[in-house]
This record gives C-alpha cells, sequence and structure tokens, in this order.
C-alpha cells in the first residue's frame, strides 16, 4: 500500500493551488468588498455548490447532527482565521503575511499530540521547523516593518491551525460531504451576522462578482483536498506540505504582479521543499524491528 503521507501529499497539490487562486480572487475582490462580504459570497456558492454534488452523488444522507459541537468550534476557528488574513493582506507587505500565516504548520504539529493523541514525530517537528526557517528567507520580517496586520496574521495563523486539528478529529467520525455542508453553512450563517450588523451588505459589481464566484469554487476544493488529505494521513504530517505554497504564490507574485525575484526566496523555497521531502519521509523501523520480506 502506498506511503500514506504520499496519497495525502497529492491531495494537498489541489490544495495549493486552490488556495493561491483564492488569494489572487481574494486580493481582486478586496476592493469592492470587505472580509466579511467576501467570506458571505464565498460560503453562499459553497452552500450551493455542496448540495448540488451532494445530491448528484447521492449523499445528503450523510449529512447529521452528530459532533455538532466540534463543527461550531472548527468553524468558528477558521472563520475568526480567514477574515484575519483577508484584513491582514490589505494593511501589511504581504511577504510577512505570508511568513506569519506559514507558522500554521509549527502550531498543528504541537497541537496534534494535545488534541488528537497523534505522536509527535520526529520528522514532523524538523520539517516544521526547517520549514518556518525556510519561510524566513523568503519574507525576511524584522522588527523595522511591523505593522498593523502583524498580529492579525499571527493570530490567524492559528486561528487556521486550531481548523486543521479540529478537521482532522471530525473526518474520523464525519463523512466529507458532512464536514463540507457544515462548512459552508455556518461560515455563510457567520458572514451573514457580520456582514449585516451595520444593515449595509454590499452587492459584487460586474467587475468583482467573477472573482467573488472564483474565490467561492477554490476555497471549497481547497477545503475539500485539505479534508481528503487529513482523512488519510496524521495532521502533523500534512500541514506541513503547505509551506510549499508559499514559494508558489512567491512565483505567481513575480509574473503576475511583476514582483522581484531574489537569491533568498529562491534559497528559501528549496529549504521549504527539503522540509517537505523529510516530511514525507516513512519513519525508520525502531532498531530489533523485523520487517516482512
Amino acid at each position: 500500500m502506498p506511503n500514506p503521507v504520499a496519497r495525502a501529499a497529492v491531495w494537498m497539490i489541489g490544495a495549493i493551488v486552490s488556495f493561491t487562486l483564492m488569494a489572487i480572487a481574494g486580493r481582486a475582490a478586496a476592493v469592492d468588498l470587505d472580509t466579511f462580504e467576501i467570506m458571505l459570497y464565498r460560503s453562499l456558492v459553497g452552500v450551493v455548490t455542496v448540495l448540488s454534488v451532494a445530491t448528484a452523488a447521492g449523499t445528503l444522507g450523510q449529512i447529521n447532527a452528530s459532533g455538532y459541537k466540534l463543527h461550531f468550534a472548527r468553524n468558528i476557528a477558521h472563520f475568526t482565521g480567514q477574515n484575519l488574513w483577508f484584513y491582514a493582506i490589505t494593511v501589511a507587505p504581504l511577504a510577512q503575511v505570508f511568513a506569519l500565516e506559514f507558522t500554521t504548520p509549527v502550531w498543528v504539529v504541537f497541537l496534534a499530540p494535545l488534541f488528537l493523541g497523534e505522536a509527535l514525530r520526529r520528522n514532523g517537528v524538523i520539517a516544521a521547523i526547517l520549514g518556518f526557517v525556510g519561510v524566513l528567507f523568503v519574507a525576511r520580517p524584522d522588527a523595522s516593518g511591523l505593522g498593523p496586520g502583524i498580529l492579525p496574521a499571527a493570530l490567524a495563523a492559528i486561528g487556521f491551525a486550531f481548523s486543521a486539528v479540529f478537521t482532522r478529529k471530525l473526518t474520523r467520525t464525519n463523512s466529507i460531504t458532512c464536514i463540507m455542508i457544515w462548512l459552508t453553512g455556518l461560515q455563510a450563517l457567520f458572514g451573514l451576522a457580520c456582514a449585516g450588523w451595520d444593515m449595509d451588505i454590499a452587492v459584487p459589481s460586474a467587475q468583482s462578482l467573477p472573482w467573488v464566484i472564483l474565490i467561492g469554487f477554490a476555497g471549497l476544493l481547497a477545503h475539500f483536498c485539505l479534508t481528503k488529505a487529513l482523512s488519510i494521513a496524521p495532521a502533523s504530517s500534512v500541514v506541513p506540505i503547505d509551506f510549499a505554497r508559499l514559494p508558489v504564490i512567491v512565483l505567481v507574485g513575480a509574473l503576475v504582479y511583476d514582483e522581484p525575484l531574489q537569491m533568498t526566496v529562491l534559497l528559501g523555497g528549496a529549504i521549504i521543499l527539503l522540509a517537505n521531502w523529510i516530511n514525507l519521509m516513512p519513519p525508520r523501523p525502531a532498531k530489533g524491528t523485523v520487517t516482512a520480506k
């Protein structure tokens, strides 16, 4: 049987591509909409999509209220983290926001044993630390550049970490259809409550509507791929793979937004790829263990 972490890595490639598309679309949609409105419309697109796919696949019967408290906790963590992230990219340099966002795997490696009972893998710890070092090379955050978006970005990373850990726990008892409908439904309710508190919800313009739709589809696909990956392998093994998203985003920035490529970025990307390679390596059998031939 193939290494489960390697199989999870294939799903994480889909998540990385989807999250990258969502970042590009979110930047464009933020011209007309605030973060709560973006989350609202993104989630509404998700609700329609999940219900349509579940109907076609005949999995609507899998939707239930089992573990509703954990669903609420997971979605509050994600909603909070996502809104903080959308806010941070509008008030802080992207490199610093991404650097702090990619502390998420470090948090997951150490949260997973507490909430999931997963063993603290040596390879996972090394990959998390090494990946974070790569992030620092890419982003080069320094005290002189700290701004109002840095704390929200740091807190967003913690929110994403709790979301990933709770998602992993939900995959033990809930189907992906059930997890996804709770995700999109609760996120839509949270978005409606926060966007409508002042009784003034902006409607997407003709220019921003395609971006909103892309955010909805890309966000949904990203979470589907992430949930599949977490259902296959431990969270402490899966989440560090997401480090590969940073060099991808840096490359997109250079090609789409004409942002310069620097040697530190290339070096950091190489360190991140090394971290993922270490994370994907199967654990060595203990001394004295006889392996089947």
